[in-house]
């Protein structure tokens, strides 16, 4: 009797934690829905509408190079873009326990601003939800467990605006067009492979370093110091590559981002564009 009893329960465990993800993916995807309205409402008016390449008159070198490599005369510049990836997500801080993760993301160059809505494999069954998001000029991080427990949550303060438009700002790799001087990037020459590129949102200001490979598209990018939390700033770091072309632009299909401890590089994401599409300005 007692095994019935135990079958009994244990199907009943199982009902129940299936009813739980079915309402949990259900109401993350509805606040996924309001947020990207909310973005897609904050767009602003982009001007000039169309890549000239008179506007690299000035520019560093290897920026120059850069825009060249990966743009044509002529380009649409991109307003939107939505992308799915996949790949992998290490949340432990000491050790390297990788776990797999899809997710889709969708940016908005004008105001900068996006949302990266992932799913993050805790276990077998279990997933982590989270959103990592700039919106209107404020940085957001939320993290819950099959989209019904919140285990992490970060809002507004001037260390998540800063780390999430330096986020935009390193990512702009695959939206190369909001790379441009009349798109509000500033560049100063370092030396003949690499600039530092320099980007304002209302009263927030970061700077990234880009470096160039032998075909002039970006090999890496790093920030002198990324918030981690309220109180810890770190070097910041980011590669690229598998570049391919999509809609015209160069972009790269890969890369992988880190902090640099003083024993070394550790990196917390490895990753992979599966599908990209693009809106243009018009």
């Amino acid at each position: 009797m007692w095994i019935k009893w135990m079958a009994i329960i244990g199907i009943l465990i199982i009902v129940s934690l299936g009813i739980a993800a079915i309402y949990g993916s259900y109401r993350w995807q509805s606040d996924t829905d309001k947020l990207r309205a909310k973005l897609t409402s904050g767009q602003r008016t982009i001007k000039p509408k169309i890549y000239d390449q008179k506007e690299l008159e000035g520019l560093p070198a290897p920026v120059q190079r850069f825009f060249r490599a990966v743009l044509q005369d002529g380009q649409a510049i991109v307003s939107a873009v939505k992308l799915s990836q996949q790949g992998l997500f290490n949340l432990n801080e000491t050790e390297d326990k990788w776990s797999p993760f899809t997710a889709t993301q969708l940016v908005i160059t004008q105001r900068p601003g996006f949302d990266w809505d992932a799913r993050i494999q805790m276990a077998p069954g279990v997933n982590a939800f989270v959103h990592d998001t700039y919106l209107l000029g404020e940085g957001n991080l939320h993290a819950s467990l099959l989209g019904l427990f919140t285990v992490a949550k970060m809002h507004g303060a001037p260390e998540n605006n800063q780390g999430e438009l330096l986020r935009f700002f390193a990512e702009a790799t695959w939206y190369p067009t909001a790379l441009l001087p009349s798109q509000g990037v500033r560049w100063e020459a370092i030396d003949d492979t690499s600039a530092r590129g320099t980007l304002t949102d209302g009263t927030t200001t970061v700077s990234l370093v880009f470096t160039f490979n032998a075909e002039g598209a970006i090999a890496t990018i790093r920030a002198q110091a990324r918030y981690r939390d309220k109180v810890t700033a770190m070097p910041w770091c980011g590669r690229f590559w598998e570049y391919s072309v999509r809609n015209g632009m160069l972009i790269p299909l890969q890369g992988e981002v880190g902090w640099e401890h003083p024993e070394g590089t550790r990196l917390y994401f490895k990753g992979r564009i599966t599908e990209i599409n693009y809106e243009f300005a018009s």
